[in-house]
């Protein structure tokens, strides 16, 4: 799997002080699949997502896109990886002083240096795209519903056309019908892309809906990688714990 994988991660590592978050992150994904990484809160799934974006340097270890090693790329270098990059922000993360159009073509104007002209046009597309109007483009963020500034966040990281998406709990604070067509269009967009996601949830919908393979993240290390398909029936007791919503078993919730 580790030849062919579009996204890669060994033996990662992060510390905060005394709170060891990552302690030896091991999972790849190969080029067009959907890999979803499921876990409780404070568990190190941001943390591990913030480390292949470059927001975070891990401590040690490996992180390769396409087979190139990202910890220890110069400015420049890293910013022609992110150009590979779009993002789905947890609650869709828009500008609010900014209208719906240009939220979405922020990326292409201020990384890519599209003419805006040209940049408002393909805005205007992606929302389309996601089932929203031109005439929502000229509205601002606070006018929209949450499920509809989901859509436009989703419409902002597939402007460019990525390679690698990445969805951070895409469906939080959206109710289950919401949130099952934003787990749809998803779908669509990723698909339509051929692009290769990654995504972070603990919303179990949406990991079974969104996702070819899912790994779960407990205490900084992955404890289960398999086929969507198998979440079911993984034979870990933590999983199965988690899938299904229990208080009681492995897992200790602090309270």
């Amino acid at each position: 799997m580790a030849a062919r994988a579009k996204l890669e991660l060994r033996g990662v590592y992060k510390s905060f002080g005394a709170n060891h978050v990552l302690k030896g992150i091991d999972i790849a994904v190969e080029k067009g699949k959907s890999l979803v990484v499921i876990g409780g809160s404070g568990t190190g799934k941001s943390v591990m997502i913030k480390s292949v974006l470059g927001l975070i340097s891990p401590d040690k270890g490996s992180i390769k896109i396409d087979g190139q090693e990202t910890t220890k790329l110069r400015p420049p270098e890293r910013d022609a990886m992110m150009r590979k990059f779009g993002m789905l922000f947890q609650g869709g993360a828009l500008f609010d002083s900014l209208p719906v159009w240009e939220n979405v073509a922020f990326g292409l104007i201020q990384g890519h240096a599209m003419d805006r002209k040209q940049a408002k046009d393909i805005a205007i597309e992606k929302l389309r795209s996601v089932g929203l109007s031109a005439g929502v483009a000229k509205l601002y963020p606070a006018e929209l519903s949450g499920g509809m500034q989901q859509r436009v966040g989703l419409a902002r990281a597939v402007a460019a056309n990525p390679e690698i998406i990445f969805f951070d709990e895409p469906t939080t604070g959206l109710d289950p019908i919401m949130a099952d067509v934003i787990n749809n269009l998803i779908v669509e967009a990723s698909k339509g892309l051929g692009a290769t996601t990654l995504s972070i949830t603990h919303d179990m919908a949406s990991a079974r809906k969104i996702a070819d393979n899912i790994a779960m993240i407990y205490k900084g290390q992955i404890i289960w990688h398999g086929p969507a398909k198998e979440i079911d029936h993984s034979g870990n007791e933590y999983v199965d714990q988690f899938i299904r919503g229990r208080a009681e078993g492995p897992i200790k919730m602090e309270v």
